[in-house]
């Protein structure tokens, strides 16, 4: 490690309320704004460059490039453009709407309701409040229309998992805090969260836990379910199988390959954690314990990895059979109250192991 302090950066909604400032402060003033400070939700303050302003008849625009800081987040860099339009001697009301770039919500079990624009609680509040700031003096009645665009936001979408939770067309405004934390598990928590409630939603009662694209596909194949059902947990584990629990999932399946599989038989509730070794090391004591698998105990000291075990062991089934009841018993100490099978995916895309 280099001991660099990574560097935090913005979310879409703190970004888009910014923009929305600046669109606001040019159209009540009518000259440009080239900077605008905001509280975010956390209790900190932040100031952002508005670029692209432009006034014209009663509308202003500008936007506020996303910098994620030292996230790998896709939406890094993106533009997200406010159009803010006033109609004067009409209805005294605020309109926030989508546009190019933004989703629509067609799936139960999210934030914001179905048919609405994917502009979610906390970042709508955060632009209600800089409005409301900006037009506070507002004495003639008017209707306030602030339209928020990402253009490139279709293509980025597909890029997440959007379209599986149900919003279509472009990207999700989020944030809870306003900062997106560097390399930090919030967002695939969030979307773990996210994914399990609208699969409730829409009266699923099996969820699939995947540890990645490769075994949720297997899974897939074999499960014969709606998309809803299908949850890449990645690397969290323990959070995934802790949250089904807790939001009422009666039955889960865990698909994997046998790798992240040895490791969460071990008891990682983190699957990306450095520790082949001391699992291998685990993996030999059960092999040697168990009369079914003792004769292939040999093949761990010559492995540098779990899946060159399974492999030299030619798909031995009974060490199969040895991992896939450790992952089970796992999941019962974690989560006993949610029945819980395994599905151990090949690495050649076939389905090795699955619990009936």
């Amino acid at each position: 490690m280099s001991g660099k302090e990574l560097r935090y950066g913005y979310t879409t909604g703190a970004c888009a309320a910014a923009a929305v400032k600046g669109a606001a402060q040019m159209l009540r003033d009518q000259s440009l704004v080239e900077e605008v400070q905001l509280t975010l939700p956390c209790g900190k303050g932040a100031r952002f460059r508005i670029l692209g302003g432009g006034l014209r008849d009663n509308t202003a625009s500008c936007y506020v490039v996303k910098d994620a800081g030292d996230d790998p987040d896709v939406t890094n860099g993106a533009e997200i453009h406010v159009t803010a339009k006033v109609d004067m001697f009409t209805k005294n009301r605020i309109v926030i709407k989508g546009g190019v770039g933004i989703g629509k919500v067609t799936k139960p079990g999210l934030a914001v309701p179905v048919g609405e624009w994917a502009i979610n609680p906390v970042p709508r509040s955060m632009i209600m409040e800089v409005i409301k700031e900006v037009f506070a003096l507002r004495c003639i009645p008017a209707t306030l229309t602030f339209t928020i665009s990402i253009p490139n936001g279709e293509e980025l979408a597909k890029k997440t998992l959007n379209e599986r939770l149900g919003i279509v067309g472009g990207l999700s405004i989020l944030g809870t805090t306003g900062i997106v934390k560097p390399i930090s598990t919030r967002a695939w928590t969030d979307t773990v969260d996210a994914s399990i409630d609208v699969a409730l939603a829409c009266g699923s009662r099996l969820v699939v836990l995947s540890t990645g694209r490769t075994s949720e596909l297997v899974a897939q194949q074999q499960l014969k379910l709606t998309d809803e059902s299908f949850i890449m947990m990645g690397d969290h584990f323990g959070y995934s199988l802790k949250s089904c629990a807790k939001k009422g999932v009666p039955e889960v399946v865990v698909a994997g390959q046998f790798a992240k599989l040895v490791k969460i038989a071990c008891g990682h509730e983190q699957t990306h954690v450095t520790s082949s070794e001391l699992d291998l090391a685990t993996l030999a004591s059960w092999m040697k314990a168990d009369p079914r698998t003792a004769r292939l105990e040999h093949l761990v000291h010559g492995a540098n990895t779990a899946r060159h075990v399974l492999e030299a062991s030619g798909n031995d089934p009974a060490l199969i059979e040895l991992v896939c009841g450790k992952v089970a018993q796992a999941c019962s100490e974690l989560a006993p109250w949610v029945k819980a099978r395994v599905l151990l995916a090949g690495y050649q895309g076939e389905v090795l192991y699955l619990d009936r």
